[in-house]
């Protein structure tokens, strides 16, 4: 089955289409769900709002999300939609979770719970061989292995994990685009072995460089910690550490040789406080039982409606003098939406529905913690 079942096939769409839509980022998905009830009533209302600020917005069209779709149905792959199972309880706990993610292989991998393992491309032989015997100890204690694909530690710890148990590729292009390619092999083979490979962005996207910082959110929030093995100073891995921080994950570091510069970052990591991880033991010791927080993405009427709510859009637009004191006191810096709305004679409702129709109107950027900016264009 492509979708969850709780959807109906309509609603489904709707949110792939409003998905794919450019200028439609995770936050805002969410904050348009919540204000109209459906995706099908949000879609309805967009061009109207689009038209009513002069901005201009370019829904995706319905046959091209029916085409991702029917591609995605031909290579035996599926759609998670944040609230609705399959899709991973840790990941919808981010205010950035992915409205929608391609998934090829089992659901069930999704399920355990993860640890991550990252680290350098280039990495050392010891380095590659510590990540597979750690990766492998910690499958079989149950527990799915997160990374990334890439080659060097990544790809070791996605065969280690295959020898007893599962694995997670979080991958930064589509499904479609294996990357490395000469990891292509691999990504069948977690899909084939139990495995899945999960991919935010639709079939056809290719992985450039951008979208690697958006996999590695992935990657942390899916897991309950995160393991780092070699990384050098400002290397990615140092970003999905601070990303695993910021979700409030347990990090563990892989301590290395102080002459090996593919080690400064990851000892630097142990020496501001990450736990120091020899062995899976030393992994187990720290990682907490569940998810401490209850999903932002949980089941509610909001997010389970099949059918379009009651078009919110029909009612008058707000003031435009309400608009600009709200812009009046933003600027480029983030402030918390909380702080806009103690200094507005404004309901709260209010605020949250102008700063979503600016957002749309490209005036300003809503990001996670609650907090607003301008774009530059306000």
């Amino acid at each position: 089955m492509l979708t969850a079942d709780i959807l109906s096939p309509a609603e489904a769409l709707a949110r792939l289409r409003l998905a794919r839509t450019d200028g439609i980022g995770p936050l805002t998905f969410r904050r348009l769900l919540e204000r109209h009830g459906s995706a099908q009533a949000a879609l309805a209302a967009l061009p109207r709002l689009a038209a009513r600020r002069g901005t201009p917005l370019a829904l995706c069209p319905e046959a091209e999300a029916r085409r991702e779709m029917g591609a995605l149905h031909r290579m035996g792959a599926r759609l998670l939609f944040a609230g609705e199972p399959p899709y991973p309880p840790l990941l919808a706990m981010q205010e950035d979770a992915p409205p929608v993610l391609a998934l090829l292989g089992d659901p069930a991998a999704l399920a355990p719970r993860a640890v991550a393992l990252v680290g350098a491309r280039n990495a050392s032989a010891a380095g590659r061989r510590i990540a597979e015997d750690l990766a492998e100890a910690l499958a079989a204690a149950g527990l799915a292995v997160v990374s990334g694909l890439a080659r060097g530690i990544d790809a070791a710890a996605h065969l280690g994990a295959l020898r007893r148990g599962r694995t997670i590729a979080c991958v930064a292009g589509g499904l479609d685009q294996p990357y490395p390619p000469e990891h292509a092999g691999l990504q069948e083979r977690i899909a084939a072995g139990g495995g899945a490979v999960l991919a935010e962005a639709p079939l056809g996207t290719a992985p450039l460089a951008r979208h690697f910082p958006r996999r590695n959110r992935i990657v942390a929030a899916l897991s309950l910690g995160v393991v780092v093995i070699e990384a050098a100073p400002r290397s990615g891995s140092l970003i999905t550490a601070r990303l695993a921080l910021e979700a409030g994950r347990e990090l563990f570091a892989v301590p290395g040789s102080p002459l090996d510069p593919r080690c400064r970052g990851s000892n630097d990591l142990i020496r501001q406080g990450a736990h120091l991880a020899e062995s899976a033991e030393d992994v187990l010791a720290h990682l907490p039982e569940a998810p401490r927080d209850a999903p932002l993405f949980a089941a509610s009427p909001a997010w389970t409606a099949a059918e379009p709510a009651e078009d919110s859009m029909a009612a008058a637009p707000e003031p435009p003098g309400d608009a600009a004191q709200v812009l009046d006191l933003l600027g480029t810096s983030p402030i918390a939406v909380d702080e806009v709305v103690r200094r507005c004679h404004l309901s709260p409702s209010a605020i949250q529905a102008i700063l979503l129709d600016l957002e749309l109107a490209g005036r300003v950027e809503l990001l996670p913690g609650n907090r607003v900016a301008l774009t530059g264009q306000g």
